[in-house]
């Protein structure tokens, strides 16, 4: 539950988008600690994203429908997906989990020769069912009737068996400090042990993620081997990406390693 005070921030993000610490201090006639407090635990809730000085509302992606999600920047994210299956060679071994995104990169490796693709992502079956594959697979477990996810300890399990020489992943929100994100942590388990368990990792992300707010991590950008998205990130994230070997890869603006 949120206090009284809270519950007004609350509503001030939603009508005007963004709030100051000096002036939420003013106005409620606590001090900036105080307030400080109230928006660290907004944000650790989804409800809020830090900016500098205060916050701003989190456009959380969990409350839009899946299908209305397929439809939002579509041109971005098919070329982020185009990006990322030239990343990936014929004949090898690839594994896919849910996004919107990831679904373009499958789309993107149809005409791909001789792919082993593992998923727990039933829509990618459909996608891929009358490619050129080797093998098409996909893991057993709870399915999330939402979206076609297949999460749960079964899929966890399923994943742990296989080794794949690319992974390729989705997330709902990145944060400037590296952090990739996910809402549900079904998901976040099954998205981690796809990348425990493969040679060359991708994460496929447009830079709308930059603006929601999600509280479970599913790795650090460091991570990664390559970031497709579609926009210069914030420099703090350009930033931490130098403690791997991560090459960040913007579909505006080129390539470049980080």
């Amino acid at each position: 539950m949120l206090n009284e005070r809270q519950d007004h921030i609350l509503e001030q993000l939603k009508r005007v988008g963004s709030v100051q610490v000096d002036d939420l201090a003013a106005l409620f006639d606590v001090t900036t600690q105080t307030i400080r407090r109230d928006l660290s635990e907004l944000c650790e809730r989804g409800l809020a994203a830090r900016i500098h000085g205060g916050a701003r509302r989190s456009v959380s992606t969990s409350t839009v429908d899946y299908e209305k999600r397929r439809q939002l920047d579509v041109s971005a994210k098919s070329g982020i997906a185009e990006r990322a299956a030239a990343l990936i060679p014929e004949g090898c071994s690839v594994a896919i989990n849910i996004g919107t995104t990831t679904e373009l990169v499958a789309d993107a490796l149809i005409y791909h020769k001789d792919l082993t693709v593992i998923t727990n992502n039933i829509n990618v079956v459909h996608i891929l069912r009358t490619a050129r594959m080797k093998s098409l697979i996909i893991v057993g477990g709870e399915v999330r009737t939402s979206d076609g996810a297949i999460i749960g300890s079964d899929a966890l399990e399923a994943f742990r068996n296989y080794k794949v020489d690319y992974a390729v992943i989705g997330a709902s929100s990145l944060d400037v400090d590296g952090s990739v994100l996910d809402f549900d942590q079904r998901e976040v388990a099954v998205a981690r042990a796809i990348l425990e368990n493969a040679r060359t990792r991708i994460l496929v992300c447009d830079k709308s993620k930059f603006d929601v707010s999600a509280p479970h991590r599913i790795c650090k950008a460091s991570d990664l081997d390559y970031i497709v998205t579609d926009g210069t990130p914030p420099p703090e994230f350009d930033a931490s990406l130098s403690l791997g070997h991560t090459t960040l890869v913007v579909t505006d603006h080129g390539n470049h390693d980080s």
